[in-house]
């Protein structure tokens, strides 16, 4: 079982009967799988398939199975592929039942649907159901009246219920078969027709169908040649598909032009009419009137965009149509006429829609947003702005411009065709914090004009940390009374910074002056407090110097910041007695005024508050004391009588002038002594001593005793000389001196005291040294010279680096003033030593992770109790360019359409750094990387790729980019990130066929409908952009090559001959919508032997001139056999069959050509007729040679004339026009055609028109009783002799013939010119001398060869002779002879050449004659 292509006609019968179908509407999807049947019926009657006919397109899909007869599915369809949708399917069926047979053919409508599956309305068959019957036997058959012809139930899809037969009489349905009325008898070679309406049960019996059937009845055999004849009848039905007509009757229509391209402007109102398709149609009638239609190819929006008049052809807008939506449309357009059956054409219809300004440039953002930091470089690219405009690109050429460039925005500036925004100028925050640009587009269109828009740039600056912050006073000075309490705010610093943000906070603290701590300032609000009481007594003014420092990286210090505190005075300190209580002793007899005792005190307090008056307490009156209030010296103010009163005991009060007053009493006691005569002895001249410093005031030093050996003498001690500041005070306790610590110690004021102490009865005295060792004691702790350190340390700097050596001193010694240091928090990253105060890096730093570090720092001296002082230390990390920039993403990945227009964004990178400052800033770059050849930049700024030239998918479908990010530390780092961008393609290349030119070669009778070849292009784009459609553009008229849009099949439609056509030569053109190419294809056809070689009778006309003088026998190749075969590629063979037993003719058998043979060299006239067979190995052809041998005589010759015949050539004369003007010529002369004796034919060459010399001499017809003239042309009679007087004289010839040449015309279908044979008529010969003619010939020319004739001619050969006169020579006497060559006048004259002689000239003192020769 196979397929049948509908051209095909393999079987007369099965083509016919393609249309006699049952009609099935079958509907498939495009995906369904292989093996799926697609058309099939169970019928009751036994059928047997016997044939499938589908298009050529559908078999690429389709399969048989014979057995199970259906077919199905053998590859998934492709809709795009589909030249029709819904396409028909024939399955022929040879069914038997009961009986009888039956050639049922049932018809499919195979609709696919899909993605890509286009349909057209398929009209519905006349009939549902053909079918032809025929009656087995031979002779004449009859059936009954009323008898069954066959069951019908069979043949249909479902039981019938019931049938009638509505247009005839003779026929009837009953009991499930088809009956005769009447007796009916049938005829071979005849077809009976009928009607048949049914009702039949179908989808197992659930369903009443109707069906029409038309039915042909015949009898006879089931044989193909029975079949063709009964069809060729059928033919002549009006009814079924059997009855359409021949292909070659209706032709098809022809698009000219068979491509149209056509542009309309967008936005032009629906109804538009863009272009009016024509096709021809050589038909007539219904048959040549066209119908149109077109279908959108690639995008089915196109159909509703789009409308065509059927009948006029005029295609118009539908909608208003929108460039930017789409901008190119392509149809298949389809003419369709009204013949039988209907025939077809299809052009291509690309509508380009032409752009206005109908659109704003549009920005990719309408507000952007940019941050820099101030201080930046001129030049520096801030951002780039992008607008694109959806018009094409004389309407889209846009130019960027800022509107507000004035003021503070002159700054800015802006590229106008990369709208890339640029710093002309110094950007300072702390003048203008953030700017606004309004950019302007503009498209700068002209239809109907330019078009802008606007974008708003918002540019924030970010800060720099370029300003220190700034105290507001020079000097802060407060006054604060020693008596506050601690932990009381005193002052408020205030410093601000012009920078924001980090950069703007301010942190404070204590460089220098707060050498005991007694002040703190905290870091963020710059107040300070006391901390530690304040005694003025110690230190009565500290200078503090303050540090502000910013937040920023790196930060920013001011240390100009001075705050005096004053220390305010407070009466706080009572007067204190030096020693107490006071002893003393005085002589009953000393003078009034006698100072006995100073009382000393006193007060550490300033001023007014330590100013001191003194006054006794506990007197009586007449008291005989006093004492000075200023200086404390107790006198004698009265006579002392020891034996009235011998001791006083009385108070003495100081007081200061401070407010409130304090005060402090002592008790003295005073003794009146005696007179005496004995000195006091110390019992040690001296006293050695150690008292640590810190010792408390009253402390005992040592006690002291003398002794008086006067009886009852009391002794009293004084200090005499030693006592700096009053350090010490003595009493006399128990008979001794006890010196006690009457004010503290200061070892780095004194270290040792020499105290003379005298210790005196009153009137005697001696005196001991006291040696004080002052020892030191822990009294001062260690002071570091700052409360805060700050320290900068580079964070590539290696693990053990020192950052800084910390130290506080201590005013004590040894022990007490060894220091210690640590730290206060376990901060792993440093380490102190606690000798030095040496701080050393333990681990590796980055500023990254951490900017800055504060230590508490504890200095301790090693003294008891230990004494301390803490400090922080703030490090700083400093950044060094140690991280190179780190993408955002391991690769970035972008697409773009190859023919957007250059600075096209297409994808943006970003990366990061998280160094500070400039090692922290990065940009973009492609140097040193991969940037397409340049097809791409990217900003340096924001990192977007954008394109720089135009694309081409085709060339670089995929760019692999690699960029830098590079920060601007030093050295400079970078790291790199590759970046794939992806081209889009657009349909920007035609198709491309592999040749301009192709060579096809087809058998000839290679069947119809033959795929001769596969037209194929191809298309660098992809996708859609590379659907190529075929068609034939050129060469095909009439229609005889079919090409498939879709796949450039190309079939035949006709018959190829190569006899008729050897080759076709179509241009083909291959369309990707709008762009096209073509090609030239050159079909040639492969002949085969399909045709008989030509032969015709043909003559050898052999002028045998024979000479004395020459032999000019042709003894070569005198012409070939005139065969010929329509097959180019045959090889003739050539033999004699009869007549040449002689041998007379020489032949060559394969080439055909032909030699005389020696024996006819001779001067016997002969004529023999030979038969001649040519065969090409298949056919053969005979046909007969007549050899004719004429002697030529020089009789003849010298008798004959030359004719001239008017636009003929030797070919044509010898063909077509010999035969006539024989018997022309013979007429005119009344002779017979055999008297004309036609030697020569020759072009004239002489002249540029088509004039043939015939040259011919005639024999005067002589008539005699009984006499017969031989036949033949040319050839000599038997009677005639050679004297002369037989044949016409030249001159006779020429005056008869030209004096007949309209006759002579007229019967010879030839004009005949004025004579032109005698060549002294040009006067060839000069100087007025006889031209003499001269007549030769030539027997030495080759055979002149046309299709039916072999001619030797004689050739003419016009000659003359020029007779000279004296003086001149030369063929034509041009040259003229100097006759005084020879000196003619001897030695005493001068010959002078005159014309046609000479004369002479005597020399003086001769003389002669002088004559002139002629």
């Amino acid at each position: 079982m196979h397929f049948v292509r509908w051209e095909l006609r393999l079987m007369l019968w099965c083509c016919e009967l393609v249309s006699l179908a049952w009609c099935y509407t079958v509907h498939i999807s495009g995906d369904e799988g292989v093996r799926t049947a697609v058309a099939g019926e169970e019928r009751g009657a036994r059928c047997a398939l016997d044939q499938v006919l589908a298009p050529a397109f559908a078999q690429r899909f389709l399969e048989t199975d014979g057995a199970a007869g259906i077919v199905f599915l053998s590859h998934t369809i492709q809709c795009r592929s589909l030249p029709l949708n819904p396409f028909t399917l024939y399955i022929v069926e040879d069914c038997s039942d009961s009986g009888h047979r039956h050639l049922l053919t049932s018809q499919y409508d195979v609709h696919v649907h899909g993605r890509n599956c286009s349909h057209k309305r398929k009209r519905k068959s006349e009939w549902d159901m053909e079918v032809m019957s025929l009656f087995g036997g031979s002779g004449l058959k009859c059936h009954r009246a009323h008898s069954a012809l066959f069951p019908v139930g069979g043949l249909l899809p479902g039981p019938p219920l019931r049938c009638k037969v509505p247009n005839s009489r003779e026929f009837y349905f009953s009991q499930g078969g088809l009956f005769v009325s009447e007796t009916r008898c049938w005829r071979q070679d005849r077809l009976l027709e009928l009607d048949m309406l049914c009702d039949v049960l179908t989808g197992q019996g659930l369903i009443v169908k109707p069906i029409s059937i038309h039915w042909r009845l015949g009898q006879g055999p089931f044989s193909q040649a029975r079949l063709q004849k009964l069809l060729e009848k059928a033919t002549q039905s009006d009814s079924g598909i059997v009855s359409r007509k021949r292909r070659s009757i209706n032709s098809s229509p022809q698009f000219k032009p068979p491509m149209y391209q056509v542009s309309v402007a967008e936005n032009k109102p629906a109804g538009t009419q863009v272009v009016v398709l024509k096709a021809v149609d050589m038909d007539e009638g219904e048959a040549g009137r066209l119908e149109y239609f077109i279908e959108a190819l690639f995008d089915s929006r196109s159909n509703n965009l789009f409308a065509v008049d059927p009948v006029s052809g005029a295609v118009s807008t539908v909608e208003v149509l929108d460039r930017e939506t789409k901008d190119t449309h392509v149809f298949r357009v389809t003419a369709v006429d009204h013949g039988t059956p209907r025939r077809t054409a299809m052009a291509t219809l690309t509508v380009t829609i032409s752009d206005t300004n109908d659109h704003n440039p549009v920005f990719e953002q309408q507000d952007y947003k940019e941050s820099i930091r101030e201080n930046l470089e001129i030049g520096y690219e801030v951002l780039t702005v992008r607008a694109t405009d959806g018009d094409a690109p004389v309407n889209g050429n846009i130019l960027y411009n800022v509107l507000n460039s004035n003021g503070s925005n002159e700054v800015f500036e802006i590229d106008s065709r990369s709208g890339v925004i640029r710093t002309k100028g110094l950007v300072d925050r702390e003048e203008v914090e953030a700017y606004m640009l309004l950019v302007e587009a503009n498209d700068q269109g002209h239809d109907p004009g330019p078009r802008s828009a606007t974008a708003t740039v918002y540019i924030v600056v970010e800060d720099d940390n370029d300003n220190a912050p700034q105290f507001s006073e020079k000097r802060y000075v407060v006054q604060v009374p020693e008596d506050m309490t601690p932990n009381t705010e005193i002052l408020q610093v205030t410093a601000t910074d012009q920078d924001r943000g980090s950069n703007a906070v301010v942190h404070f603290s204590i460089m220098s002056g707060n050498t005991r701590g007694q002040f703190y300032i905290d870091a963020q609000t710059g107040k300070m407090d006391l901390v530690s009481h304040l005694d003025y007594e110690a230190n009565k003014e500290y200078t503090l110097r303050i540090r502000a420092q910013d937040g920023g990286r790196p930060p920013l210090s001011n240390i100009s910041g001075l705050v005096t505190v004053q220390v305010l005075d407070v009466n706080d300190n009572a007067p204190i007695f030096v020693s107490t209580p006071f002893q003393a002793t005085v002589l009953e007899n000393v003078p009034l005024g006698y100072s006995i005792i100073h009382i000393q005190s006193v007060d550490a307090d300033s001023g007014e508050n330590s100013r001191l008056e003194y006054r006794l307490t506990e007197t009586t009156p007449n008291f005989p004391f006093a004492i000075n209030n200023s200086t404390g010296w107790i006198v004698v103010a009265a006579e002392l009588d020891r034996e009235s009163v011998d001791f006083y005991n009385f108070g003495v009060e100081a007081r200061d002038h401070g407010y409130p007053v304090m005060s402090s009493s002592a008790s003295i006691s005073m003794t009146i002594l005696d007179v005496n005569d004995n000195n006091p002895e110390f019992t040690q001249k001296a006293y050695y001593m150690r008292l640590n410093e810190d010792a408390a005031v009253g402390t005992s030093v040592v006690t002291v005793s003398a002794v008086d050996q006067d009886i009852n003498s009391v002794v009293t001690y004084q200090i005499s000389s030693g006592n700096t500041r009053n350090r010490f005070s003595i009493t006399s306790q128990s008979g001794g001196g006890l010196i006690t610590l009457a004010l503290p110690l200061d070892y780095k004021l004194e270290r040792q005291y020499i105290l003379t102490v005298t210790a005196s009865d009153g009137t005697l005295f001696d005196t001991a040294k006291v040696f004080v060792n002052v020892t030191d004691a822990n009294t001062h702790r260690p002071v570091f010279q700052s409360s805060h350190y700050t320290v900068n340390i580079n964070e590539d700097r290696p693990v053990g680096t020192t950052v800084v050596v910390i130290s506080a001193t201590d005013e004590d010694t040894g022990e007490n003033a060894r220091i210690t240091y640590i730290m206060d928090d376990s901060i792993p990253q440093f380490d102190i030593n606690p000798d030095t105060g040496a701080v050393t890096t333990q681990m590796e730093l980055d500023y990254e992770d951490q900017v800055s570090y504060t230590l508490a720092i504890t200095a301790r001296d090693n003294g008891i109790p230990q004494k301390s002082d803490t400090t922080y230390l703030e490090i700083l990390v400093n950044d060094v360019n140690d991280n190179s920039p780190r993408f955002l993403r391991d690769h970035y990945m972008g697409s773009v359409m190859e023919d957007v227009p250059v600075f096209t964004s297409v994808v943006q990178v970003s990366a990061i750094d998280r160094d500070s400052g400039l090692n922290g800033r990065v940009f973009y770059t492609f140097q040193g990387g991969e940037d397409g050849d340049g097809d791409f930049i990217i900003e340096s700024t924001s990192g977007i790729v954008r394109t720089l030239r135009r694309l081409d998918r085709e060339n670089v479908p995929v760019y692999s980019l690699q960029a830098f990010a590079v920060d601007k530390g030093v050295p400079a780092l970078k790291t790199a990130v590759n970046i794939q961008v992806t081209i889009l393609d657009v349909n920007d290349n035609p198709p491309v066929f592999e040749r301009d030119e192709f060579d096809i070669m087809v058998e000839e009778n290679s069947p119809i409908g033959l795929v001769v070849a596969h037209i194929s292009a191809t298309d660098p784009d992809e996708g859609s952009n590379a659907q190529i459609m075929y068609q034939i553009v050129e060469g095909n008229i009439p229609e005889v090559f079919q090409l498939d849009i879709f796949s450039g099949e190309l079939t035949s439609l006709i018959d190829l001959d190569y006899e008729l056509r050897s080759e076709y030569v179509i241009v083909v053109q291959a369309t990707s919508a709008p762009l096209v190419s073509r090609a030239t294809v050159h079909i040639k056809l492969i002949d085969k032997n399909d045709n008989m070689p030509v032969l015709k009778n043909f003559q050898i006309i052999f002028n045998n001139y024979v000479t004395d003088t020459s032999s000019s026998f042709p003894t070569g190749v005198i012409g070939r056999i005139p065969a010929n075969d329509p097959d180019v590629s045959d090889q003739l063979n050539y033999s004699f069959e009869v007549g040449n037993e002689l041998n007379l003719v020489l032949l060559n058998q394969s080439t055909g050509e032909i030699q005389l043979s020696q024996a006819l060299d001779n001067n016997r006239p002969l004529e023999a007729s030979m038969r001649i067979s040519v065969s090409d190995g298949i056919h053969s052809v005979s046909a007969q040679c007549l050899l004719q041998v004429t002697i030529i005589t020089d009789e003849m010759l010298s008798n004959s004339i030359t004719l001239r015949l008017a636009n003929t050539s030797q070919e044509h004369f010898l063909s077509l026009m010999l035969s006539q003007f024989l018997d022309g010529v013979a007429r005119v002369l009344s002779a017979a055609p055999e008297d004309v004796v036609i030697f020569n034919i020759q072009d004239d060459t002489d002249v540029s028109a088509r004039i043939l010399n015939v040259s011919l001499s005639v024999a005067v017809p002589v008539f005699g009783e009984g006499q017969q003239r031989s036949g033949g042309i040319g050839r000599s009679r038997p009677d005639r002799g050679l004297q002369s007087g037989e044949y016409f004289g030249s001159e006779e010839l020429q005056e008869r013939l030209y004096l007949n040449r309209s006759l002579l015309a007229q019967i010879s279908s030839q004009e005949v010119l004025p004579f032109d044979d005698n060549i002294c008529l040009r006067e060839p010969c000069e100087n007025y001398m006889k031209c003499v003619s001269v007549l030769k010939f030539n027997s030495l020319a080759p055979f002149v060869t046309s299709d039916t004739i072999l001619f030797r001619p004689i050739h003419p050969i016009a000659g003359l002779r020029c007779r000279c006169p004296t003086g001149f020579t030369g063929d034509y006497c041009e040259t003229e002879i100097d006759l005084c060559y020879s000196k003619p006048c001897g030695a005493h004259g001068l010959c002078r050449s005159r014309e046609g002689g000479f004369s002479c000239e005597c020399f003086e003192d001769f003389t002669g004659k002088s004559s002139i020769l002629y």
